[in-house]
């Protein structure tokens, strides 16, 4: 079962918008799951530097479960998710296919 999405469009025939779906395939579907799952690994990463030079600045003892529970509050707060990234590509997709 591929990803879908669906967004408004309107027209001038009516005031009422028209609900268009657009659907990933299984090629960009896959291609947008590797993309997400790249930006999140570079994400949390960079939040375990984040998460080390917060408690090094706060003078806060350097635990390792300290260190990475604050990294995975940032992680939350900062990573886009898979869902995010396959709307985007849906709305990328409905942008081209009605040239918006």
């Amino acid at each position: 079962m591929s990803f879908s999405k669906s967004f408004p469009r309107t027209n001038s025939k009516s005031s009422y918008p028209v609900w268009e779906e657009i659907f990933l395939n299984s090629e960009e579907e896959s291609l947008v799951e590797e993309e997400a799952y790249s930006e999140n690994i570079k994400i949390m990463k960079k939040c375990l530097d984040d998460a080390k030079l917060i408690i090094s600045n706060q003078g806060l003892k350097p635990y390792q479960t300290d260190i990475v529970n604050l990294a995975i509050s940032l992680f939350e707060k900062n990573s886009s998710h898979l869902v995010y990234w396959k709307e985007s590509k849906c709305k990328e997709k409905f942008d081209k296919k009605y040239k918006l």
